[in-house]
């Protein structure tokens, strides 16, 4: 039974071997490696009792250890993030797990918390979140990932494509309306993770590249919240010039 004390792990996947981005996790930003971001600003959230990077590379262990974090060296090969984060669950203790993904640096720490709160106040077994999208380039952006949602906040889909698709849009009329990007963050339950991580992988799944479609291949319930806050993803090395800039301007954590 889960209550307003409940803690969670958060499990940080971090893989070297990124077909898009070999090495990711140790590209340098505002003179620290990429994981080191990622780790330091979820410390400290309230409602987060341990953070893990669960790494399959001795290259990125080596720089947590340097850093002082927690990290643990899975040999496994593992189908997706959530799978790696099934296999620190099997080894720690612990009720509500975090997959935070390796490439999203939080920039507020109530974007975790209140996802924290917010799950083990629900019931919900699986969860995540959403952020409004305002830029027409994103919204049509493959790699910026949207998600519909039905009236109660039950995630209905995940897509790499523009969705909802607007039928009447003009040729020359602005994309605008409600258009979320869904953030690099799962919260499940012990027992929901483990379920997720005998499914089979899911056709939809491996379509779209989304491991979360999965779950809702397999009839999984997925809860998505709104947050207001914002985080910074790094997909491409494009994007690294960009981010070192605003974390450069940007204000710690609070």
């Amino acid at each position: 039974m889960r209550n307003a004390a409940t803690s969670a792990t958060v499990v940080i996947p971090a893989r070297f071997g990124s077909s898009r981005f070999p090495g990711k996790p140790l590209v340098p930003l505002a003179g620290k490696p990429l994981i080191q971001h990622v780790c330091e600003r979820v410390q400290g959230c309230q409602g987060v009792e341990r953070v893990i990077v669960a790494t399959d590379d001795l290259r990125i262990a080596e720089a947590v250890q340097g850093f002082g974090g927690d990290c643990m060296v899975m040999t496994e090969t593992y189908r997706t993030g959530t799978d790696r984060v099934a296999g620190v669950a099997r080894q720690t203790p612990g009720s509500v797990f975090v997959n935070l993904q390796g490439d999203e640096i939080i920039l507020d720490h109530e974007m975790l918390t209140d996802l924290i709160a917010r799950f083990v106040d629900s019931g919900a077994e699986m969860g995540t979140l959403k952020r409004a999208l305002t830029s027409e380039a994103e919204i049509r952006n493959p790699s910026v990932v949207k998600v519909v949602t039905n009236q109660s906040g039950r995630a209905l889909y995940f897509s790499r494509a523009t969705i909802p698709h607007i039928r009447d849009l003009g040729a020359g009329d602005s994309l605008v309306g409600p258009y979320f990007v869904h953030l690099g963050v799962y919260i499940y339950t012990r027992a929901a993770l483990e379920r997720f991580a005998a499914l089979a992988t899911g056709t939809l799944e491996e379509l779209e590249k989304l491991e979360q479609l999965r779950a809702l291949e397999h009839g999984l319930s997925i809860q998505v919240w709104e947050t207001r806050h914002r985080s910074l993803r790094i997909d491409t090395p494009e994007d690294v010039a960009e981010a070192a800039r605003l974390l450069e301007r940007c204000v710690p954590c609070r």
